[in-house]
């Protein structure tokens, strides 16, 4: 039951260290936040209280570096075991603070049942056309005011409690998976309060977009099996054309949601290269005082 594909209800795990962040709720949000888990992995939907969760490496381990990790899920729900609390534990475990945004999302129906439903709608929206038709019109873009809210307050919250979280706020960056991948893309390029170091958009959209002057560098992952790849460059494309420092990594296979990685998928090492490149780039260490 605990590897197969199926939804199954679950009682809200505790979450005792996760913070308030006091952004509001959901318009239009009648449903309770609910559970559920699929594949093994726990999962919310029908956030309408965004929190922040730490996850602070051991005492005398902390390299100073800081990451905020947004978990996916379509802006519908959040796989918050798979891509937040594994991913922010594997973070602290190398020394870097790493903060889990548990961000609001989009309602969903309150039922089970209804929820199946919207997810297969969802899933069968972002399947592409057979080989040699043309791409159908895509979604009407969301309205991601709420979740870059969150992201902001975040990033606040961390700012101001730096030195009690042993953070420096010179090499802090944020990391997210599918639509967390989105809201870390979407906080680089239009949020005017937040001032990234490094982002690591992990199997996120491929679509070109405008980069800011000062943008941070970026590390990429995606998998050639992922629905989302579709045989794009265009965001690392970008990047490039604007003289902005980019890592991309195109892994064979993994397909979509690998989180730290599945059995036998190349696209398993992402992480050991992704802090081989917060090294070399000296996101590790302190920075020298001017």
């Amino acid at each position: 039951m605990a590897q197969d594909g199926t939804i199954y209800p679950l009682d809200a795990p505790a979450e005792p260290n996760a913070i308030p962040l006091n952004t509001g709720g959901v318009d239009n949000q009648p449903a309770p936040e609910t559970w559920f888990r699929q594949w093994g992995d726990p999962m919310a939907r029908n956030i309408s209280k965004a929190t922040l969760t730490p996850f602070l490496p051991k005492k005398g381990k902390a390299n100073g570096a800081a990451v905020i990790v947004a978990p996916g899920g379509g802006f519908r729900w959040l796989s918050l075991g798979n891509e937040g609390w594994e991913v922010a534990q594997a973070l602290a475990d190398k020394g870097i603070a790493a903060f889990v945004l548990k961000y609001r999302l989009h309602p969903t129906p309150e039922s089970l049942d209804g929820f199946k439903e919207s997810m297969n709608r969802t899933f069968a929206a972002a399947t592409p056309p057979p080989s040699g038709t043309a791409a159908p019109a895509g979604p009407p873009r969301m309205d991601l005011s709420n979740q870059l809210e969150d992201a902001e307050a975040a990033y606040a919250m961390i700012v101001k409690r730096a030195a009690e979280w042993g953070v420096d706020t010179s090499r802090f960056g944020m990391i997210g998976f599918s639509a967390g991948a989105g809201l870390t893309m979407h906080s680089t390029l239009h949020s005017k309060t937040m001032q990234l170091d490094f982002i690591g958009p992990i199997y996120g959209g491929m679509g070109p977009v405008e980069v800011p002057k000062n943008a941070p560098p970026m590390f990429n992952v995606i998998a050639s099996d992922d629905f989302l790849f579709r045989g794009q460059f265009g965001v690392v494309e970008s990047w490039f054309k604007a003289g902005r420092p980019v890592e991309f990594h195109l892994y064979q296979n993994g397909g979509h949601g690998f989180g730290l990685g599945n059995p036998d998928r190349t696209s398993n090492r992402w992480f050991d290269a992704f802090m081989h490149w917060l090294e070399v780039n000296d996101f590790l260490v302190a920075k020298p005082a001017k």
